[in-house]
């Protein structure tokens, strides 16, 4: 009885070896798309080379300011919205901040007020604005959630890119540092980083169910 349940297991056993390799390749696979997503960045766009005339934001004149475009539905840019609160901390005052939540037409505010823009109007500093069919993002160039523009005290623009190292990545970055460097009057080894978030060009529901 025990030979004859050894024999059975030996004629099986190619076929065990068969399910764990595919099932190996498998998961291997399903990893690699998920980090090749996460480490991906959005379209690239290039902001204007000084602040937009036809802007609704005031600009402040004694100060840099900054502007970040998000999308409401793009669960990427909740670790975005997260590094803009460490920098406003590390700015003590030194500039202004502008969150613009961008809205489709025909879209209820609801869709635009979520758990994104309560994390962003909880920071200290920062004001949130509703982007209507995103005209100020047209206007910086903006094309992917996250996406941040820093313009000095001239309307000169000193940064644009993003301030994550990758899609729902919280910690160091040189986005991040870049802009902090510049607020304390420094001079930053990058001025312009990639974007890691969801498309602004897309209306629909973003991030998790990308």
């Amino acid at each position: 009885m025990t030979r004859s349940v050894c024999m059975r297991a030996l004629r099986h056993k190619p076929f065990v070896l068969l399910g764990i390799i595919l099932w190996l390749g498998a998961t291997g696979f399903g990893f690699l798309k998920l980090v090749r997503f996460e480490n991906t960045p959005g379209e690239a766009s290039a902001a204007p080379a000084r602040w937009p005339q036809s802007s609704e934001i005031r600009r402040n004149d004694s100060r840099p300011t900054l502007v970040m475009i998000l999308h409401p539905q793009c669960a990427c840019s909740r670790a975005a919205v997260g590094e803009l609160a460490r920098i406003m901390s590390s700015a003590e005052g030194r500039a202004d901040a502008h969150a613009l939540f961008f809205r489709p037409a025909g879209v209820a505010n609801e869709w635009v007020q979520n758990h994104l823009w309560r994390d962003a109007s909880a920071i200290p500093g920062v004001e949130v604005r509703i982007d209507d069919q995103g005209k100020e993002a047209r206007l910086f160039h903006a094309t992917t959630s996250g996406a941040v523009v820093l313009y000095d005290r001239g309307g000169r623009l000193i940064f644009e890119g993003g301030i994550t190292a990758s899609r729902s990545h919280s910690g160091d970055n040189a986005g991040r540092s870049a802009i902090v460097a510049l607020l304390n009057g420094g001079q930053p080894e990058r001025t312009r980083t990639f974007v890691f978030g969801c498309s602004l060009l897309d209306s629909r529901t973003e991030g998790e169910s990308k």
